[in-house]
C-alpha cells in the first residue's frame, strides 16, 4: 500500500504520537509499504523510507510548542505525484483539515486518530469555556473521516459516548528488549538519586507541560523525606518545576533516548504518573516492560494496562492525598512493589509493535478494499 499520513506534529518533537509515528514508519518500511508524511517544518527530510513534507506553520495559543499549518494550504501536487491508496491525519487540526479536505478531493479513503483530550487539556488550563467548542470541532473533524482510531477501551468508549463515529482502537506497543529489566544499572541509579542510591527512588517520564501534573509530585516528597525523585524529560513549565522542587530531592535529567532511558526505567523502584487526561500513556507500558510498579490515576487509556492492586495501584484522579496514600503504600512494601513490576513486565511480553501494526495494516487493508466496491463503503 501507499500511505499519506498528515501529522501536527513530528521529529524534532519528542512525545508519544511521534514515538508511534517513528515505530510505525519503521514497520511500514520492514513490511515493503511505502509512505510520506506532511508535518510542520523544522524536522527531518527523512525518517526510514518515508520522505517527510515539512510545512511552515504558526504556534498554537493554547499550546505555543505545536506549531499549526494552515488550512488552506495545498499539497495536491505532492499528493498526486505519490498516487497514495489511502490518507490518515493523526491527531488532526489545522494540517488535518488539509488532509480531509484533499482525501475527499481525491476520492482517498480517510483514517483519522484521535491521540489527545485537547478539550479535556483546555478545562485544566483553566479555559473550561472552550471545552464544548472544542468537544464540537474535534467531532465535525473526526465525523468526517472513514475510520477512526483512539489508542484505549476506555478512550474509544469516551468518544462513541461524545457522538464520534467508527470507532476502532489501534493500540500501541512497547519494545520489550529495549525496555527491559535487566537494564538496571548502579551507575544510572546514582545519577538519577544524586548519589543517594540506597533511598527509594521514583521515575516520572514524559512531557514537562501543564496537563502532566507533575507539581503533584511535590505532596508526595514532603510526605515521604525519604524518597528520591529522577524527572526524565522536557517541556514548557520546566522552570516552574525546578523552582518548585528546587530544595526538594529531585534529579531534572532531560529527555533520554534510547539505552539511556531504558536504563533509567530499570533502575528505579517505583513510576509515578500524575496526568489524568492521558488517551493512554506510552511511558507507562515502558515503565511496565521494564518490570516497575506502577501509580497512576484511576482514569483514561491507561486503565487497558494498569491493573489495580496487580501491576500497580491506582489513585483518585482528583485526591493529592490519594496520590501520597498510594506511593507510600508501595514503598512500605517493597516485596508488593516488586511483585507487581514482574506482573507489569508479563502483560508487556505481548504487546509488541509488530502485532499493533499488523493489525494497523489490516485495518488499512480492509478500508482500501471496500473503497473499490462503493456499496460496501462506510459512511462518512
Amino acid at each position: 500500500m501507499r500511505i499519506a499520513f498528515f501529522s501536527e506534529t513530528f521529529l524534532p518533537k519528542i512525545d508519544g504520537i511521534v514515538n508511534t509515528l517513528c515505530h510505525l514508519f519503521d514497520h511500514l518500511a520492514a513490511r515493503g509499504h511505502e509512505s510520506i508524511l506532511f508535518a510542520p517544518d523544522g524536522g527531518p527530510p527523512r525518517y526510514r523510507m518515508t520522505r517527510i513534507v515539512g510545512l511552515a506553520g504558526i504556534p498554537f495559543p493554547l499550546y505555543p510548542e505545536l506549531r499549526l499549518v494552515p488550512p488552506v494550504i495545498n499539497v495536491l501536487d505532492d499528493l498526486r505525484a505519490f498516487k497514495p491508496d489511502l490518507i490518515h491525519v493523526i491527531n488532526p487540526v489545522s494540517l488535518g483539515y488539509v488532509g480531509l479536505r484533499h482525501a475527499r478531493r481525491l476520492r482517498l479513503p480517510l483514517v483519522a486518530s484521535y491521540h489527545t483530550d485537547v478539550p479535556g487539556f483546555a478545562a485544566r488550563w483553566g479555559l473550561r469555556f472552550l471545552y464544548h467548542p472544542l468537544l464540537r470541532f474535534f467531532r465535525w473533524m473526526h465525523n468526517r473521516a472513514d475510520l477512526n482510531l483512539c489508542p484505549s477501551t476506555v478512550t474509544q468508549k469516551q468518544l462513541v459516548a461524545q457522538g464520534y463515529r467508527h470507532v476502532h482502537v489501534w493500540s500501541r506497543g512497547v519494545d520489550n528488549q529495549l525496555f527491559h529489566p535487566d537494564r538496571r544499572s548502579i551507575e544510572w541509579r546514582r545519577r538519577l538519586s544524586e548519589g543517594e542510591d540506597d533511598k527509594p527512588l521514583l521515575l516520572y517520564v514524559g512531557r514537562l507541560s501543564p496537563e502532566k501534573r507533575v507539581d503533584w509530585l511535590a505532596p508526595v516528597l514532603d510526605a515521604l523525606p525519604d524518597v528520591r525523585l529522577a524527572i526524565v524529560g522536557d517541556g514548557p513549565v520546566r522552570p516552574q518545576l525546578e523552582h518548585l522542587f528546587a530544595h526538594r530531592p529531585v534529579h531534572f535529567a532531560g529527555y533520554l533516548l534510547h539505552t539511556d532511558l531504558a536504563a533509567a526505567y530499570a533502575s528505579a523502584d517505583l513510576f509515578v504518573f500524575p496526568a489524568a487526561n492521558e488517551t493512554l500513556g506510552n511511558v507507562v507500558l515502558e515503565a511496565m516492560s521494564s518490570a516497575l510498579p506502577v501509580v497512576a490515576p484511576r482514569a483514561g487509556g491507561l486503565l487497558d494496562y494498569v491493573v489495580d492492586g496487580d501491576t500497580g495501584l491506582l489513585f483518585e484522579p482528583e485526591s493529592q492525598a490519594s496520590l501520597v496514600m498510594m506511593v507510600q503504600q508501595l514503598i512500605d512494601s517493597p516485596a508488593t512493589a516488586r511483585m507487581f513490576g514482574v506482573n507489569g513486565r508479563t502483560r508487556m511480553l505481548n504487546n509488541s509493535w509488530d502485532r499493533v501494526h499488523d493489525n494497523l495494516l489490516d485495518q488499512y487493508s480492509r478500508l482500501v478494499h471496500r473503497q473499490t466496491q462503493p456499496s460496501l463503503r462506510l459512511a462518512a
